[in-house]
């Protein structure tokens, strides 16, 4: 697999939204649902995504912090990141990764009781596009 530098990856990422995550619930068996980072890509080997703390997921990762990430497009780009988790509460980081929109599921905004965010830190990033594949690794 071909070595492929940060920028490669965050210029492949730039225009997704929506992925599959996968944790192990505690059982260690794999457990996905579609999540979006509600479209403001701008990859730097973290990627951000809201929810609340008493969610399924949120324990999972407080359980076992490693997580995969799953996106495609109709382009037949792939793209996995593999990574590790944590949950941030801080209003500061609440408020900066903030987009209009969000009050649909967070009503309060990030005053809503119970809202964090999950980040996702890479340490593996794999893509496969078309004729071209490469990997980055943290």
């Amino acid at each position: 697999m071909k070595k492929a530098s940060l920028e490669t990856i965050a210029e492949k990422m730039k225009d997704l939204d929506f992925c599959m995550m996968i944790t192990q619930d505690e059982n260690g068996k794999p457990q996905s649902r579609p999540m979006s980072n509600n479209g403001r890509v701008e990859y730097d080997g973290d990627s951000w995504f809201f929810t609340y703390e008493d969610s399924n997921k949120v324990r999972q990762i407080e359980n076992d912090n490693k997580v995969n990430l799953v996106y495609q497009t109709d382009d037949l780009l792939f793209i996995e990141c593999y990574g590790t988790a944590a949950i941030v509460k801080d209003k500061e980081t609440l408020e900066e990764k903030w987009v209009d929109g969000l009050e649909q599921w967070f009503p309060e905004g990030t005053d809503t009781p119970g809202i964090c965010l999950l980040k996702i830190s890479a340490r593996r990033v794999t893509f496969w596009h078309k004729e071209e594949e490469g990997q980055y690794t943290a």
